[in-house]
């Protein structure tokens, strides 16, 4: 079946990751999954939050927002409005714990690593290209602690690479990478987060419309493995490059 931007149910839309994007902060990527743009940077800190003060272990957290007008219509900034949305309060724990499931806190030692990932325009699976790109900042963060040796220089602090895509369901058929005009008619609406080794961080997926079977939930998951792997090698190539 080929699809309105003319790609197959089981191809990703053009993916870019810009590294280094950033002058300023210690880790970034500008990453493009179609016309989803994200901009991720990495902030290293040498310290901790006090709660894990002498615990000889680290921190990773991140933070997620959408600009004014990442959107059709331009939206209120959250500062404006007194108070940080459920949705984004939602997506920045998730792409925390995406990243965690593949840092060693302890080879981190005691410094802490926050990502921000602001959405410069949307066009469906914003989270899921937040945690593809922040994985990018998160390892030139962590390298650049190395070099300047808040981090013991053999110490392995990423175990595992880890990336992240949408899958859903349209007009009966399992689809990978989801642009808006799709997400907003799917079926089944699923957002799959998975380490280099195709172990699944998180799942998280919803029948917008008829339930869904376990035959085709082992669909939308094959098609997520499969898309995370082609993503973790462009992970590879950016981070080699």
């Amino acid at each position: 079946m080929t699809r309105k931007d003319g790609r197959t149910d089981d191809q990703l839309r053009p993916v870019t990751i810009e590294r280094g994007w950033s002058a300023h902060a210690e880790g970034s990527a500008l990453i493009t999954f179609g016309g989803t743009k994200v901009l991720c940077t990495a902030s290293f800190t040498n310290g901790v939050p006090r709660w894990l003060t002498g615990k000889g272990k680290g921190w990773v957290t991140a933070e997620y927002a959408m600009l004014p007008r990442a959107t059709n219509s331009r939206n209120d900034r959250e500062s404006i409005k007194g108070k940080v949305g459920g949705r984004t309060h939602e997506i920045s724990r998730l792409i925390g714990r995406a990243l965690r499931a593949v840092v060693d806190t302890k080879a981190l030692g005691e410094n802490t690593i926050v990502i921000d990932c602001d959405v410069l325009q949307a066009d469906g699976g914003t989270r899921t290209a937040a945690i593809t790109g922040a994985y990018v900042a998160l390892a030139d963060a962590i390298a650049w602690g190395r070099e300047k040796k808040f981090i013991a220089q053999r110490s392995e602090v990423l175990v595992d690479s880890v990336s992240a895509v949408s899958v859903g369901i349209i007009d009966g058929t399992p689809m990978l990478d989801l642009a808006y005009v799709e997400d907003v008619r799917a079926e089944t609406d699923m957002n799959v987060v998975v380490t280099g080794r195709g172990l699944f961080v998180e799942v998280q997926g919803t029948a917008e419309g008829a339930p869904f079977d376990k035959r085709e939930l082992d669909q939308l998951l094959e098609l997520g493995v499969n898309g995370c792997a082609q993503l973790r090698d462009l992970q590879t190539t950016a981070l080699n490059g």
